[in-house]
């Protein structure tokens, strides 16, 4: 496999009886930053959940490196979806039996204290919230982030502050990133490599030869 953390080759998934992913194929490389995008319906998720090993119906062949060590934030996990649960920043870690010095190492990674640890949900604003996310993810030590759309819910002055942070963890912790993402500035600034998928076609590559004006337009919904 040589310095390529992942080979997907000629993959096909269905999902309720309908065939999302065809023929793909893409690599990635240790160190990288790929964001998956695509108009609705064009199996982001699916692949994601394929690439986890979540969904089993598919042909073709996911190869990892078996240095990795993945770590998964699914899409959903919003604020306002979890508000209403009595439910602590601690106990929300243990959920993954995640040794307290290891939640304390995360949370730090990501910039809050360890007394946020007995705070609930509810108490949490909303960029907190997406930093204990990522340190919920990070508590386990993965070096390979597989991310379903992480600003969801989060404000546009918030999204920027996100994706600063998923930077910098990225270069402090030698991290493999793959995200899924809708917006075309964070895509140009912060990614070494594209996936641009679409129900037939899909395109992969740098930014600068992914994102024309063409494929884009061949992608819209």
């Amino acid at each position: 496999m040589g310095k390529n953390i992942l080979e997907v080759e000629k993959l096909n998934v269905s999902f309720r009886n309908n065939k999302v992913i065809r023929d793909l194929s893409f690599d990635v490389r240790k160190g990288d930053f790929l964001t998956i995008l695509g108009p609705n319906g064009s199996g982001k998720t699916v692949l994601v959940k394929t690439l986890l090993g979540l969904l089993s119906k598919s042909s073709g062949n996911v190869n990892w490196s078996k240095e990795a060590k993945l770590g998964y934030l699914p899409q959903g996990l919003t604020q306002s979806s979890v508000q209403g649960l009595p439910l602590s920043v601690s106990e929300f870690f243990s959920l993954k039996k995640i040794a307290d010095k290891d939640i304390k190492r995360s949370l730090k990674a990501v910039g809050l204290k360890s007394e946020i640890q007995d705070k609930k949900f509810g108490e949490l604003s909303g960029g907190q919230f997406q930093r204990v996310l990522l340190a919920w993810v990070l508590g386990t030590n993965p070096n390979v982030l597989l991310l379903d759309e992480p600003t969801t819910g989060v404000d546009v002055g918030g999204e920027g502050t996100i994706y600063d942070l998923l930077s910098n963890l990225k270069q402090e912790n030698d991290l493999t990133i793959i995200m899924i993402s809708h917006d075309l500035d964070v895509i140009h600034k912060y990614s070494s490599r594209v996936l641009c998928l679409s129900q037939y076609h899909s395109n992969f590559g740098i930014p600068q030869e992914v994102l024309t004006k063409k494929n884009l337009e061949d992608r819209q919904d």
